[in-house]
């Protein structure tokens, strides 16, 4: 594994565990002040190092980058610069949500085709396996969102 590429992955993974925390928080209406950091600064910074890897046409991968760049961006202005006030409280649970669904559907895709023995339940990552698994996160990432928006009401708590 390159450097880059192990870079790469620890921050993915660092975006995927505070990812979980901060929509954990949603759930429980607990701001996890320092895990949303984390979590924002890892995942643009996922983004961001996934174009370093050499590539010479539009892949699924390169899009998946720039359209979580271009979710980020809404998604940051709304926690740090409008504070969560009014509609931009849901911009900001609806995008850490996607992005947070984005990292963990190339978790799924690249466990399926790095991991021997998820592999062989999927060798072309089209089978039911993997399938199932990427719409058992929908499933929850849609649930987790649904009840987020219902819950999470910072102002309301007074922090």
């Amino acid at each position: 594994m390159s450097g880059i590429l192990l870079i790469h992955v620890v921050i993915s993974l660092i975006a995927i565990v505070s990812g979980i925390v901060v929509a954990h928080g949603f759930l429980t209406a607990n701001r996890h002040e320092r895990s949303t950091l984390v979590y924002m600064v890892a995942t643009i910074l996922t983004s961001l190092t996934g174009f370093l890897f050499p590539f010479h046409a539009a892949t699924p991968a390169i899009i998946v980058g720039g359209l979580c760049v271009l979710i980020f961006i809404p998604t940051a202005l709304a926690r740090y610069s409008f504070h969560l006030a009014g509609i931009w409280r849901p911009v900001f649970i609806v995008g850490a949500m996607v992005l947070l669904f984005f990292n963990c559907l190339v978790l799924i895709i690249q466990s399926f085709q790095k991991i021997p023995a998820l592999n062989t339940l999927a060798p072309n990552g089209n089978e039911p396996p993997i399938l199932v698994a990427q719409v058992a996160l929908l499933v929850v990432c849609l649930l987790v969102g649904y009840l987020s928006i219902r819950r999470f009401r910072p102002a309301l708590l007074g922090v």
